[in-house]
């Protein structure tokens, strides 16, 4: 057994774990401007559907506005239904040539839910995470029965998966630290 692969599996694991909840946090809204808040966005446009990427280009002018410029003007209603259909807070108005999307300021009680909902998203990854060290523990335990190794080579190998379930773990909470003090930013 390559303990170096196999640690490489397991970080390379909770990387995946940590990726999927910065993806997830980039879509929730803090009451500034970010493009994460339109990324699931898809448009059906001359009977296809696509995601807003494809159509226009994204751009933030300004902490409180993102700004879609469609490369084809003929999808501009298209996209501001898009819009509209997948956040009705989100109120997008349009200059004829590109759509503004004003980001309204958070009150007190929607920053609170936020933050409850940020807790309980990641309690969930580093419960995943969690899930990720015990498999790859339980696959240590197996190698060890079969002899492929010891047992101090087995007991040094959960210890490293456990330190990187603590730093992957740490992480976490160090980006809900951030992401809750930018929520209660006014």
């Amino acid at each position: 057994m390559d303990e170096a692969l196999f640690l490489n599996d397991v970080k390379k694991k909770m990387t995946q774990a940590a990726a999927s909840y910065k993806g997830e946090l980039s879509r929730i809204r803090t009451g500034r401007a970010s493009t994460g808040l339109i990324d699931g966005i898809n448009v059906e446009y001359y009977g296809s559907i696509s995601p807003i990427i494809r159509l226009a280009s994204i751009s933030i002018p300004d902490p409180k506005s993102i700004m879609i410029s469609p490369w084809d003007l003929n999808s501009l209603s298209s996209i501001e239904k898009a819009i509209q259909k997948y956040d009705s807070s989100l109120n997008p108005s349009t200059d004829g040539k590109n759509i503004i999307i004003r980001i309204p300021q958070l009150t007190q009680e929607r920053r609170k839910e936020i933050i409850k909902q940020l807790g309980k998203l990641s309690e969930t990854i580093k419960q995943e995470i969690r899930n990720s060290r015990r498999t790859f523990n339980d696959k240590i335990k197996e190698f060890e029965k079969l002899k492929e190794l010891s047992e101090d080579a087995s007991f040094k190998l959960q210890k490293r998966v456990q330190e990187l379930t603590d730093s992957f773990t740490k992480e976490i909470d160090d980006i809900t630290k951030n992401k809750e003090k930018e929520i209660m930013e006014v």
